[in-house]
């Protein structure tokens, strides 16, 4: 009849539900043995969005700091063509 039964690790999951999984914990034990299944899946879906939500924040922040090096590399490059093309002789050839 504990609350840690029908919502654990609530301190990860929003006010709402969490709010939600202690009022189902007050119903008696009939009305609650019918809707904590229901519970049990709001809350495992509740946690999978999450943890989809964090990968994908990562995933974001990952990509942003790719782009800067491929930024960086490329200015780099374009400066060291630069650099180079009075040595050649070849500053009529545009890319």
């Amino acid at each position: 009849m504990s609350t840690t039964s029908t919502a654990p690790q609530t301190e990860e999951l929003p006010k709402d539900v969490a709010d939600l999984a202690s009022a189902i914990a007050a119903l008696p034990a009939e009305q609650r043995s019918r809707v904590e299944p229901l519970m049990f899946r709001v809350v495992d879906s509740t946690r999978r969005r999450r943890r989809i939500l964090n990968l994908v924040q990562e995933a974001l922040s990952q990509l942003r700091l790719d782009m800067k090096y491929l930024v960086f590399d490329l200015e780099a490059t374009r400066r060291e063509r630069d650099a180079l093309k009075p040595q050649t002789g070849d500053e009529s050839r545009e890319e």
